[in-house]
């Protein structure tokens, strides 16, 4: 049987009947058609489902949607601000962290929030802020170079 919940996903607040063993990925894509959260290994292994809830990331496949209820939840498709990319998201794009792109919403949440809680990480720290989203594309220097070059861009 289907139960209402209230969430705010970037912003803004929806009610939805969903069936309590939904994941909050399922809900995220299926319920309110935001695609842009991936479904990876749904085990929780690769961080392509992540996104910010409470400001804190969680791997949004191993998350009942119920578990949403009255939180906000931020995906990728909130990072920007209308038009206007958010500094990760140019950086990104810049310095070629994007390649096949499957892990890149979850990998730029996953550094959203690293950089939320630390405007001026250290190599070591980005590497470690985004340890739980595997990328099979780039290597990761270039993901590292584009979040130290995002790190910066909000300094300078």
């Amino acid at each position: 049987m289907k139960q209402l919940i209230t969430l705010t996903v970037n912003g803004v607040t929806h009610e939805v009947a969903i069936e309590p063993r939904q994941s909050l990925l399922q809900v995220l894509r299926e319920e309110l058609h935001l695609t842009g959260t991936k479904e990876g290994c749904s085990e929780g292994e690769c961080g392509a489902c992540t996104v910010i809830l409470d400001g804190r990331t969680v791997d949004s496949c191993l998350i009942f949607g119920l578990e949403a209820h009255g939180r906000e939840v931020v995906t990728i498709e909130g990072v920007a601000q209308g038009e206007q990319l958010h500094p990760l998201q140019k950086a990104f794009a810049e310095y070629g962290g994007v390649q096949c792109g499957f892990c890149t919403p979850g990998m730029i949440l996953a550094a959203k929030a690293l950089l939320d809680s630390n405007p001026h990480p250290t190599e070591a720290e980005i590497r470690r802020g985004i340890s739980g989203n595997l990328c099979r594309c780039t290597g990761y220097v270039k993901i590292v170079e584009a979040i130290n070059a995002a790190a910066q861009s909000a300094v300078g």
